[in-house]
């Protein structure tokens, strides 16, 4: 995370800007959200359309004035004051007006109207009243100059670890996020204000060595400790960042803390106050109340209960039951938004009904004599069932915290266990309406939360799609249960969709099977889950037990989540924005109609099931026919990872050489599933930076990788740990890359030709030359730096026969004329000797020569290194293909660039870079050379085509254009002795004294 400067102070998932994963009940813009399919407390029983017929017609009368109120208070939080109380008057005013005439002639009309008004104005005024707690007291004031105060927390929600981010080469810091409300601010000038405004606190972490912090490697979760997913070890910065994330709500702190104004400026904080990094650990002014003490005691008993689970049974079943979601890593969290089943990580009105299920039975007969469920079984009246009922719904709200889809679920739960009690059938669409109108009068801003508006929506959709839908599928011979699931999870799906495409920019198409194969192990999960939660504090043992029984149907909804985000066509982009929902929302009109019409056809129905499956899965061959990419007999492609690298060289069918990562994990893995690439004898990180290695775990994900090869130095060393720590968890070995050693699988062989390796020393027991070795699970021999080779990139001289692609990497070659002479058992001796500056000039470089072409790749090698790089090779010139260092920066040596003088430069960096990356410079002056330029920003993903005797060609994902590259002859100096260079090889030139020299440039 970068430290707030005032113009981006919301960098992390939990600043105002940007939700965190462990609060997926409260999306925002840019941050994908998903619906709930059950979000209601209420069960399958009360979407049967009997039940629905029995209530006669529906009552929409709440409905008017829950959406008056909605929509007034959403309007007035920011409103200008004049215009607002103008607008309020006129709207009371009619009010009266109307109902007094409605009293008169005793119009239901009139009187429905009137209440629209006066919910209108009701909203209207809550929410001007709370807006204006934002911008009243000395905190506003602080915050616009930036100042350092010592202030008075009271936190009101749990600290969490915000999710890192990658901007640029680096990944962010971590940072500890949690809203709060300030109590009281000392100046630097000694005078103390009392106040009470919400703000947002940050605490950077530091002191970190573990790769990613406590979030840990993706899929490497079990290598982290504590209950909260805290790492083990660390050193004090790990402490002071443990002692914020273990403070409960309502524990009041005391901090030193500097004010910045909130981005965006209309959310609920007031401030975003951020903590020094070296600050000490909070000052504990006032411990929490005996019942958030309780909660916490509760939480923390079922992390530990859950801690000897399976990693995504440990991650995953406190989020499904409570909500804590610490555990969950970014790898875990993306597959779930991909396939649509967040909703199950917010704690929604699905788990209020499960509970209040044993107690009431199924809702739609909770007020009949043969109502079932715990309470008739004890005897308890219909009151008392009522009242332990709310009891048990307010402890709900304390122990899963009140996130929007919470309280909208306990509304409701209240609202019909007031009807139960009062002896009264209900009806559940009122009810919803009630909950919506109490809520947005009680707290205004979640008139203006995304998860709200999702859990209404989705909930909605269950009460009156879902019915419908479902009746349908069963006159059509699909089996009751079957329908209604099915009803639910589309009615859900269709209402939710744009609204997601608004916040996501994208349309799932797993989402309803995913939450229909998701769905059967949510029941057990959840009640084994409270059951495990409420042994913990009395019997820990049982409640080990009882994890232990949730973690098979909590690993299987993990299961569906993981398979379903790997398939290539799990989701596709769409317009973002309300012009993007709206679209999405006129098109699930249109098709709505013609799904009814299919469905009366068999036959119809089953083309459009294969259909959907074939859209769903990809298969490479059909994909590759009907999109055109990749383009057949393709030899590279660099990948659309967006401001990062990550490039792959086609060794065989299924098979190839990868080249860095790229930032995003995701990215990556949909781009090797495009290529068809399932085997990976060699993945080469040329440094460690994050642009180059976040990506790792999406390359590794169900493949076969035979080793990862990496540069020599180990910097940033966190990001080093985390390629580390991940290889291990894939259990993939690890080796260093040494100049001078060449390879060969299929038809492509590689020489590293940077960095140097450190300088070799004689063991003092035998003589013999030794590389400074990595710490590695493989033996490899290691060899010298070489004398500058005079046929660079030349296939192995051995004679051996390469090996199948995907086959075990045999042992690099020495370079000729050297041997490495490490023998067994002998001990490896540490060594030094020359080590470029910085990470980027530690890049590994790679000559590659595929099909006839010779393929230079430079990392992100910087002018020293590049001029080092040419000294020790003089005959690098004429490449067929250059991939531009360091994303095409202005950072280029112009006698080493005019020397490789390529006929296609790729350049790899993300649209709308911070950094100006392609510099307009190195355009030009690749341009001028006749090379011929490609980039992913523009361009999206590349491949090149071609041979040396059939040509060369780049084709661009973005439009699927192909660009030839064309050769171009330059006569050379004198009639005799003429020499060009072709395939980066300075050698003489013509057949039989007749041909021109022809350079590898193009036209």
């Amino acid at each position: 995370m970068e430290p707030h400067t005032g113009a981006s102070a919301a960098q992390h998932p939990g600043a105002p800007a940007e939700p965190h994963p462990g609060d997926p009940a409260e999306p925002r813009p840019g941050d994908p959200a998903e619906p709930d399919p059950a979000a209601l407390d209420i069960g399958p029983e009360a979407r049967q359309p009997a039940a629905t017929s029995s209530e006669g017609p529906t009552d929409l009368r709440l409905v008017a004035p829950a959406l008056a109120a909605w929509g007034a208070a959403a309007l007035a939080l920011d409103a200008p004051v004049l215009p607002l109380v103008l607008v309020t008057a006129g709207a009371l005013t009619l009010a009266g007006l109307v109902l007094s005439r409605a009293l008169r002639r005793r119009t239901g009309t009139l009187v429905a109207v009137a209440a629209v008004l006066l919910c209108a104005v009701a909203g209207a005024v809550s929410a001007a009243l709370q807006g204006a707690d934002l911008r009243r007291g000395p905190v506003p004031r602080l915050a616009d100059q930036y100042a350092r105060a010592t202030v008075e927390l009271e936190v009101t929600e749990d600290p969490h670890l915000a999710r890192q981010r990658v901007r640029g080469a680096q990944r962010m810091p971590t940072v500890v996020v949690f809203a709060a409300e300030v109590r009281r601010v000392t100046a630097p000038g000694g005078a103390a204000t009392l106040t009470r405004t919400p703000v947002l606190v940050v605490v950077p972490q530091r002191d970190r060595q573990d790769g990613r912090g406590p979030r840990g490697a993706e899929g490497a979760d079990s290598e982290q400790g504590g209950p909260a997913g805290q790492s083990r070890g660390g050193g004090r910065g790990t402490a002071v960042a443990d002692s914020w994330r273990a403070l409960l709500p309502s524990t009041r702190v005391r901090v030193e803390a500097r004010f910045a104004p909130p981005l965006p400026p209309t959310d609920r904080a007031a401030a975003l106050l951020r903590v020094a990094a070296d600050a000490p650990p909070p000052q504990r002014i006032g411990g929490p109340t005996p019942l958030q003490r309780l909660a916490g005691s509760l939480r923390a008993g079922l992390r530990d209960a859950s801690e000897d689970l399976r990693p995504d049974a440990r991650a995953l079943l406190p989020g499904l039951v409570v909500g804590d979601t610490s555990r969950v890593t970014p790898e875990l969290d993306d597959a779930f938004r991909a396939t649509d089943l967040t909703h199950l990580l917010a704690v929604s009105g699905s788990n209020l009904t499960i509970v209040l299920a044993l107690l009431i039975g199924p809702p739609h007969l909770a007020v009949r004599a043969e109502r079932r469920g715990i309470a008739p079984r004890l005897g308890l009246s219909l009151r008392t069932t009522a009242v332990i009922g709310g009891a048990v719904a307010l402890a709900f709200v304390v122990v899963c915290r009140p996130d929007p889809s919470v309280l909208r679920a306990a509304a409701c739960g209240l609202i019909t266990l007031l009807a139960i009690g009062s002896g009264r059938r209900r009806t559940l669409l009122p009810a919803l309406a009630a909950a919506v109108l109490l809520l947005v009068l009680y707290d205004p801003w979640l008139a203006r939360s995304y998860g709200f508006l999702l859990s209404v929506l989705a909930t909605g959709a269950l009460l009156t799609l879902a019915p419908r839908w479902s009746t349908a599928l069963q006159r059509r011979r699909v089996p009751p249960r079957l329908a209604e699931v099915i009803a639910a999870a589309a009615a859900a799906q269709a209402v939710c969709a744009p609204v997601v495409v608004v916040l996501a920019a994208r349309v799932g198409l797993v989402a309803v099977p995913c939450n229909l194969l998701a769905e059967v192990a949510v029941a057990p999960a959840t009640v084994l889950g409270f059951a495990a939660l409420a042994a913990a504090p009395v019997l820990p043992p049982l409640a080990t037990a009882l994890a232990w029984c949730a973690g098979w149907p909590t690993g299987w909804i993990a299961t569906v989540a993981r398979t379903g985000a790997e398939l290539p066509g799990a989701e596709f982009g769409w317009p973002g924005g309300w012009s993007g929902g709206l679209l999405l929302a006129v098109a699930i009109t249109v098709l709505v109609p013609i799904a009814r019409m299919v469905l009366r056809r068999r036959e119809l129905c089953v083309v459009c099931a294969l259909l959907l499956v074939v859209l769903v899965v990809r298969p490479a061959p059909l994909s590759r026919l009907v999109t055109g990419w990749p383009p057949p007999g393709w030899r590279l492609a660099v990948c659309d990872v967006g401001q990062g690298d990550g490039l792959v060289l086609a060794t065989g069918p299924g098979s190839a050489l990868v080249v860095d990562t790229g930032p995003d994990p995701r990215a990556m893995n949909r781009c090797l599933q495009e290529l068809d690439v399932r085997r990976i004898p060699l993945l080469v990180l040329t440094h460690f930076h994050a642009d180059h290695v976040d990506g790792l775990p999406g390359a590794l994900r169900g493949r076969s990788v035979g080793a990862v090869e990496t540069t020599t130095r180990e910097d940033p060393p966190d990001q080093a740990a985390f390629v580390r720590k991940t290889a291990a968890a894939h259990g993939v070995p690890m080796v260093r890359a040494v100049p001078g050693e060449r390879r060969r699988t299929g038809p492509v062989t590689w020489e590293v030709l940077w960095p140097p390796a450190p300088t070799t020393v004689t063991a003092p027991t035998t003589g013999t030359t030794t590389a400074a070795p990595m710490a590695s699970p493989v033996s490899m021999a290691l060899t010298a730096p070489s004398a500058p080779s005079s046929a660079l990139g030349a296939p192995s001289t051995s004679g051996e026969p390469p090996p199948p692609p995907g086959s075990p990497l045999p042992p690099p070659s020495p370079p000729a004329g050297q041997t490495a002479d490490k023998t067994a058992g002998e001990a490896a001796v540490p060594a030094t000797g020359f080590m470029p500056e910085g990470p980027n000039n530690a890049s590994v470089a790679l000559l590659v020569r595929t099909a006839g072409l010779t393929v230079l790749l430079l990392g992100d090698l910087e002018p020293p290194a590049q001029q080092e790089l040419f000294a020790a090779h003089p005959n690098l010139r004429g490449i067929d293909v250059l991939k531009v260092a360091h994303h095409g920066s202005a950072y280029q040596d112009p006698a080493f660039m005019g020397a490789l003088a390529p006929r296609l430069a790729l350049i790899s960096c993300g649209a709308g870079n911070p950094y100006g990356h392609p510099a307009l410079s190195t355009l030009a002056a690749l341009r001028i050379q006749g090379a011929r330029v490609l980039r992913t920003d523009t361009d999206g993903a590349i491949a090149v085509t071609g041979s040396g005797t059939t040509g060369l060609a780049g084709v661009t994902s973005n439009g699927r254009r192909r660009y030839p590259v064309h050769r171009r002859t330059v006569p050379s100096r004198g009639r005799r002795g003429r020499t060009g260079v072709r395939d980066g090889i300075r050698r003489p030139t013509g057949s039989g004294r007749r041909r021109r020299a022809r350079v590898c440039t193009s036209a």
